[in-house]
């Protein structure tokens, strides 16, 4: 299957492995992955802090730069709910009827990571390794929009060697939510205090998540509280192979 990696503003920047890691794991189930220089943000923030019209440039050269491709994949619940919840109201708002109609084509082939692996892919032992004991925190945009459910989960339990630990509060939200986070400091270290303090009790040695802008939150509370416990974008962990641990 030919699949085109949109790779988000985060981990274009800061997290490039995350995408070299799902570029390794497709291509390591046999599949083509390919990266369409074209692309760009997918417009998130700026219809977030309420500048709609000025994300139309980006919703219109998403659907531009994938028209393409049978399925697109993203290592992020965020931005494939954006693009698959707001650029149909976008496009509908500020756009014209040509564009509307690509938005349409291109939106159902967008999909985050593990939904591409177990709903479209139809697999959830990807051959992974990984011997450390983990612990997952579901994200609020795939919790609450994309509706992800135990995907990852079911992805991560069948990894090899891994001591998957359950998160106490799980479903409570990390307190990064973007721009939230700056706006509402007081309140974002709070609910990440809480995140942080049950991440520590499950005496995990990773954390994990499908969102790295969650994660970068969460990790930088537990680098400067020096707990040693370390994180990572699931894609890395389902890359993983006993080839990497030698």
């Amino acid at each position: 299957m030919r699949i085109a990696l949109f790779i988000t503003c985060v981990a274009d920047t800061l997290y490039p492995q995350t995408g070299r890691a799902v570029v390794r794991l497709l291509e390591r189930l046999g599949h083509t992955v390919e990266f369409p220089g074209g692309q760009a943000c997918c417009g998130q923030m700026h219809f977030n802090t309420g500048y709609r019209p000025e994300a139309l440039s980006m919703v219109r050269r998403f659907a531009e730069v994938f028209a393409d491709y049978e399925h697109v994949v993203t290592p992020s619940g965020s931005c494939t709910g954006m693009i698959r919840e707001h650029h149909r109201t976008i496009a509908g708002q500020y756009g014209d009827a040509e564009l509307q109609a690509a938005v349409e084509t291109v939106v159902p082939r967008v999909h985050e990571l593990c939904e591409l692996l177990v709903d479209v892919l139809g697999v959830t032992d990807v051959g992974a390794y990984f011997p450390h004991r983990v612990t997952y925190h579901p994200t609020c945009h795939s919790l609450r929009m994309l509706r992800v459910g135990d995907k990852p989960l079911r992805l991560l339990r069948a990894v090899e060697g891994i001591d998957l630990v359950e998160l106490p509060e799980a479903d409570g939200c990390c307190g990064f939510g973007g721009t939230f986070a700056l706006k509402n400091p007081d309140v974002s270290t709070a609910m990440l205090a809480d995140k942080v303090h049950c991440v520590q009790s499950t005496g995990a040695e990773v954390l994990t998540a499908g969102d790295n802008s969650c994660l970068m939150h969460i990790s930088g509370s537990l680098n400067r509280l020096r707990t040693g416990i370390g994180s990572m974008h699931l894609a890395e962990i389902l890359a993983a192979t006993k080839a990497d641990a030698r």
